[in-house]
C-alpha cells in the first residue's frame, strides 16, 4: 500500500481504527498516518528568537545575556574559555574542605553555592607529588641494611631454596624438599640419592623432618639466624649418628 497520508479527518484522530467506518485500504494508511504524524515537520522546534532566558549561561565565554551562536567571543583567535567548576555532587559536605577562591585546584561548586575541595585532594595538594630524578641508585633502607641472610642449613640442597615439608634421606642424612628428593630418586634407573650418590634409596625410606617443619623461618630466621643454625646443625648431626648407629646394629 502507499505511504502517502490520506486527507480524511478521522485518519488522525480516531484511536480505534477496527471499528470506524472505512474500507480495510483506508484503516491501513490511516494507521500508517499516524505512527508518523509526531515526526511530521510541522512538529519541529524553531530555533529560539529574542534574548535567552535570565538563568541561561553562554557555554563558551560563561556570561549571561546571549545564546552561545550569538556570542561576542566567536571568531576571536586565541580566545581560551574559562575554566569550568566541577559541581561536588555526590560527595558529602563532610568530606569537603571550603575555601574562598574558586581558582585552588580540586574546588569544586556545593550546592550552596560555595566553593570547596575534598578533604583528601586538599592534602594531596599540600605534600605534592615528589618524583624520583631517573639514573639515581636507590638507597637501601634500614630493614634492608639489617636483614640477615638464610641460613644456607634452611635451603634445600636440590632447588636452592628454603624447604617445603623437609624430609631426610637416610644414606647421607642431608634434609631436602620431600618434593624434590621424591622426584629425583624416581628420575634414576637405580634411585640414586643426588648428594652422595648411593644406589637402591627406596622413596619410602625418607624420613619426615619435623624440627625443620615446626621451625617457623618468617619469625625466626630473621631474627636470630644463628641461633637457629646451631639448632639445625645439631640436629643434623643428631639425625646422622642416629642414622648411622641403626645402620651398624643391623645385622
Amino acid at each position: 500500500y502507499p505511504a502517502d497520508p490520506i486527507s480524511t479527518p478521522w485518519s488522525l484522530t480516531t484511536a480505534n481504527l477496527a471499528e470506524a467506518n472505512a474500507s480495510e485500504e483506508d484503516k491501513i494508511r490511516a494507521m500508517m498516518s499516524q505512527s508518523n504524524h509526531e515526526y511530521d515537520p510541522i512538529h519541529y522546534v524553531k530555533k529560539l528568537t529574542g534574548p535567552p532566558p535570565a538563568n541561561y549561561t553562554c557555554y563558551r565565554c560563561g556570561k549571561n545575556g546571549h545564546h552561545i551562536r550569538n556570542c561576542p567571543t566567536n571568531g576571536e583567535k586565541g580566545f581560551e574559555p574559562p575554566q569550568r567548576i566541577k559541581k561536588s555532587t555526590g560527595i558529602p559536605r563532610s568530606f569537603m574542605k571550603e575555601v574562598d577562591d574558586p581558582s585552588i585546584k580540586g574546588a569544586m561548586l556545593t550546592n550552596t553555592g560555595r566553593y570547596a575541595v575534598p578533604t583528601i585532594d586538599a592534602e594531596a595538594y599540600a605534600l605534592g607529588k615528589k618524583e624520583r630524578p631517573p639514573f639515581v641508585p636507590r638507597d637501601r633502607s634500614s630493614s634492608e641494611e639489617d636483614e640477615d641472610p638464610v641460613p644456607d642449613e634452611l635451603l634445600c640442597l636440590l632447588c636452592k631454596d628454603l624447604m617445603t615439608d623437609a624430609v631426610v634421606i637416610p644414606c647421607c642424612g642431608n634434609s631436602y624438599c620431600d618434593d624434590c628428593i621424591r622426584t629425583s630418586l624416581l628420575e634414576s634407573e637405580e634411585h640414586v640419592c643426588p648428594t652422595c650418590s648411593q644406589s637402591d634409596v627406596s622413596p619410602d625410606a625418607l624420613i619426615a623432618n619435623k624440627f625443620l617443619r615446626q621451625v617457623k623461618l618468617s619469625q625466626a630466621a630473621p631474627a636470630q639466624p644463628w641461633v637457629l643454625f646451631r639448632k639445625v646443625t645439631c640436629m643434623k648431626y643428631f639425625l646422622q649418628y642416629t642414622l648411622s648407629s641403626e645402620s651398624i646394629q643391623t645385622p
